[in-house]
């Protein structure tokens, strides 16, 4: 290796070998763990960005804003933020039911349902069969 002008020729520059980093379940936490634990609203502002991108691109089924955060906060609670349910009389008792268990889901207290998993199974099997393009 050559030596460059006011660098100390004794010095050799190694190439730098990178880990593969594992993924991680719970990236929420993981996250605010690294980052210097961040507020609960916070941490679900990072979702509800990216719903809100996902509906400006017109990708996926949101068909407004209200519902960008709704979607967003909800994968939130799932993916581990302490976000806590919406008090009684801001929304209806089903809302506040479905935040209870995605924040059950999200803390490991509750495994999804099964039949749930399934039908989000099919109902991808049906949409790649439905709307796929064939190259012919």
């Amino acid at each position: 290796m050559r030596a460059v002008f006011g660098q100390n020729p004794s010095l050799q520059l190694t190439p730098k070998i990178m880990a593969k980093k594992k993924p991680t379940r719970g990236g929420a936490q993981t996250s605010a763990r690294k980052h210097g634990q961040m507020k609960p609203a916070t941490q679900a502002g990072k979702y509800v960005k990216k719903e809100m991108r996902r509906y400006e691109e017109g990708s996926g089924n949101i068909k407004s804003r209200k519902q960008a955060i709704a979607v967003g906060l909800s994968e939130a609670r799932r993916a581990g933020v302490k976000l806590a349910p919406p008090k009684k009389g801001k929304t209806s008792e089903s809302t506040r039911r479905r935040a209870r268990t995605d924040l059950a889901v999200g803390s490991g207290e509750k495994k999804v349902s099964a039949s749930r998993s399934r039908g989000a199974k099919q109902a991808a099997a049906t949409r790649e069969r439905r709307y796929s393009r064939s190259k012919t």
